[in-house]
């Protein structure tokens, strides 16, 4: 009961067994697809994109974005890929879409996302993830503003693509870590609260990490301080002093900003 959705990276070895984890646990609970161009190796060959069979850095996607320059065929490929492979483990569609340091909402990327995901069977309530927020909030919040407003600008075509799409979207977006230990994240979290959306969603990285995550992420020790929180009675506090409360929403309710 301390977090409403979870999503998977299902290009890792590990996805089958932790999608069986999830799926047998009966925990409620949404579960997406995390997709995936930046991180360990693609499902699909891709001489342009991953001529060594490893994913190119997040500076190399963005600017290859940015430019215009990023492979349109072998992307949609690897994204319908990463789809099934979520579908074949899990058993059933995501609940809803976001990606890994948010490539899906790209230049082109958000575009091809839109056009595979109004070919396929889709759940009722399925959403995708909206990474950007309005100025004014994002400088409410104060915390890591600056990657907040550069993930802003370079997703904002996101919800174009989704309107024309018919695509649900959420609406306010928080939780851009500075990924410090020496951070009280209670405090930064408070902070995620202010200046909420209609549909506001907060992203978090609590977990334990092993050791194949600790090769992935320099950060990763943070991940024990989220989950830290989010199980203590700060939690609920903090929730209860911004008049929040916890819940999965109908993304129906609200339109995808213009």
């Amino acid at each position: 009961g301390r977090v409403s959705a979870t999503s998977a990276m299902t290009n890792m070895p590990d996805w089958p067994r932790a999608a069986q984890d999830f799926t047998g646990s009966g925990v409620a609970g949404e579960l997406g697809l995390h997709f995936n161009l930046t991180q360990g190796r693609p499902l699909t060959p891709m001489p342009s994109f991953a001529p060594k069979g490893e994913f190119p850095s997040l500076n190399a996607v963005m600017i290859g974005a940015i430019l215009g320059r990023l492979p349109e065929q072998e992307i949609r490929a690897e994204l319908r890929a990463q789809l099934d492979a979520f579908e074949q483990a899990a058993g059933l569609a995501p609940d809803f879409i976001d990606g890994h340091q948010h490539v899906h909402g790209f230049p082109g990327v958000c575009d091809w996302l839109a056009d595979e995901l109004a070919a396929r069977p889709l759940p009722p309530r399925f959403w995708v993830r909206d990474s950007s927020d309005l100025m004014r909030r994002i400088l409410a919040r104060r915390v890591e503003w600056t990657k907040a407003v550069i993930v802003a600008r370079i997703t904002a075509g996101l919800r174009r693509a989704a309107r024309l799409a018919g695509l649900p979207l959420n609406e306010g977006f928080a939780g851009f870590s500075a990924f410090s230990q020496k951070r009280d994240y209670a405090t930064d979290f408070a902070s995620f609260l202010a200046a909420p959306g209609q549909r506001h969603l907060v992203m978090c990285h609590p977990g334990h990490a092993d050791e194949a995550l600790r090769k992935m992420e320099s950060w990763s020790a943070c991940r024990a301080n989220e989950l830290a929180f989010l199980l203590s009675d700060r939690f609920p506090a903090v929730l209860a002093q911004a008049g929040a409360r916890l819940e999965t929403a109908d993304p129906r309710q609200t339109q995808p900003r213009g």
